[in-house]
């Protein structure tokens, strides 16, 4: 059966360190989705992206900043390995988002559901995903793996490590 592990993360770093450990464990990006409020690069200057677009302070995500993951050597970070599919989304009530992995087409073909109809459809019920929403909303950054049951614990023990708050497997 395959259940969804979702969490928050406060920073950037700490998100890119859990992608990365997970990418790193067996997690496949195609099983790995990241959510944040779009910053100064992934913006068209709408509503809340004054200050909150600098990413120095952990902050929220712009398209350089999720491809700043990338090292010296050439292997890709964590959020960087999910840049490829990451989009811009302008989200009714919310303004641009950075998503990245399955999520992303979720947001999208549910517009007007926002976040919240996005996490839906992955399977968190609807009162957990306007919670998560607002954690976006205030600048945090969602990840949720969708796995097999016997991947979960994994999943969940990593994001925990990272500094992920509200983890939960649906």
């Amino acid at each position: 059966m395959v259940k969804t592990v979702i969490g928050v993360f406060d920073s950037r770093e700490q998100a890119d360190k859990a992608v990365s450990h997970m990418r790193s464990s067996g997690f496949d990006t195609n099983e790995i989705s990241i959510v944040a409020k779009g910053g100064k690069n992934g913006s068209d200057g709408a509503e809340g992206n004054g200050n909150d677009g600098d990413d120095e302070d952990g902050g929220t995500l712009d398209m350089d900043t999720i491809a700043d993951g990338t090292t010296a050597g050439g292997a890709l970070g964590g959020l960087a390995g999910l840049a490829l599919g990451a989009g811009v989304l302008a989200v009714p009530g919310l303004g641009p988002i950075i998503a990245a992995g399955p999520i992303a087409g979720l947001i999208s073909g549910a517009a007007t559901g926002g976040v919240a109809g996005g996490l839906l459809d992955m399977g968190i019920p609807e009162e957990r995903g306007r919670y998560y929403e607002g954690e976006v909303r205030k600048g945090r950054i969602l990840a949720a793996v969708k796995t097999h049951e016997q991947k979960v614990g994994n999943a969940a023990a990593i994001m925990r490590k990272n500094g992920a708050k509200d983890v939960e497997t649906h």
